[in-house]
């Protein structure tokens, strides 16, 4: 895989206005080829940026310590019905807190399948939902889910991951503690379902938006917020988050990481920054064990 260090200083945001659907494929591609060195170079700079999930993999779908299946929730609310992916330690007698894994904006790849069975191997069961479930799911590849994801309903895309998490609150093999983790996408609306669901313990959003200001105030869950140094367009709704929590007395605590760009702790691509990602993971881990045990 592509080393950050070997990556334009230019590409990182314009990559990132790419994968936030600011910018089409055929604008990055023209774009970059002006630093690129042509075309060519251009074609070659998106591919080092984009995914690849198999050399990132770090828990196989068949991992023997794991029993994992596709689980439907129901979603009066929002699309009917979202369905996703639960995986939680094999051979588990008890009940166990439950953690809801929220995507990026692609809906249910790879990489966040194998974000799900990381948390399971720590004692949970994670469940992540597919955004994408009313589009057929999550399509195969980013290009197309990246497209599909543009003709969501918004609203009632937040409604299904709302309706997956209060799901957990009774899921038979859960205690009824749940906590939730997001990514991009996922990090704001893993702040968007404490604001929803009064019942959540924790959210660790990872480099995602903020809640509206007057929904702040509902949240009653622990808050633990990541946040990459640059990532002008996510960083920018900080102060303003901040000042809310502050002003609603919520208990969070914030941590940004130098150096690292907006992805940091997707392992997948050159955005990744190994140290950065696992000190987030083990605070991440800490902070569970603190609300959901």
């Amino acid at each position: 895989m592509t080393r950050p260090h070997e990556i334009p200083a230019e590409a990182w945001p314009l990559f990132d206005r790419y994968v936030h659907g600011d910018l089409s494929r055929r604008g990055f591609l023209d774009q970059a080829a002006r630093f690129a060195g042509g075309p060519a170079g251009a074609a070659a700079l998106l591919a080092a940026l984009s995914p690849s999930f198999a050399a990132a993999q770090q828990v196989r779908p068949d991992d023997a310590r794991l029993a994992t299946r596709r689980q439907a929730f129901a979603s009066p609310d929002g699309n009917g019905e979202v369905k996703g992916y639960l995986a939680k330690p094999a051979g588990a007698t008890g009940k166990l807190p439950a953690v809801l894994v929220i995507h990026e904006n692609r809906g249910l790849n790879p990489h966040i399948e194998d974000i799900a069975r990381r948390v399971a191997l720590a004692g949970y069961v994670a469940y992540a939902p597919d955004a994408l479930t009313p589009l057929g799911g999550y399509p195969g590849t980013e290009d197309e889910a990246r497209a599909l994801f543009q003709k969501l309903d918004p609203a009632k895309a937040r409604a299904d991951i709302v309706a997956s998490a209060r799901a957990l609150l009774t899921l038979p093999e859960s205690t009824g503690k749940v906590g939730a983790v997001g990514f991009c996408w996922g990090g704001a609306l893993s702040s968007h379902v404490a604001t929803q669901v009064p019942e959540l313990a924790v959210a660790v959003p990872f480099y995602g938006g903020a809640p509206a200001a007057e929904e702040v105030a509902r949240i009653k869950a622990r808050l633990q917020l990541h946040y990459a140094a640059n990532d002008e367009r996510v960083n920018a709704t900080w102060p303003a988050y901040e000042a809310a929590l502050k002003a609603a007395g919520t208990r969070y605590e914030m941590f940004s990481y130098a150096g690292t760009q907006h992805g940091f702790n997707n392992d997948t691509t050159p955005r990744y920054d190994a140290a950065a990602a696992q000190l987030a993971w083990e605070r991440m881990l800490a902070v569970f064990k603190a609300t959901l045990a």
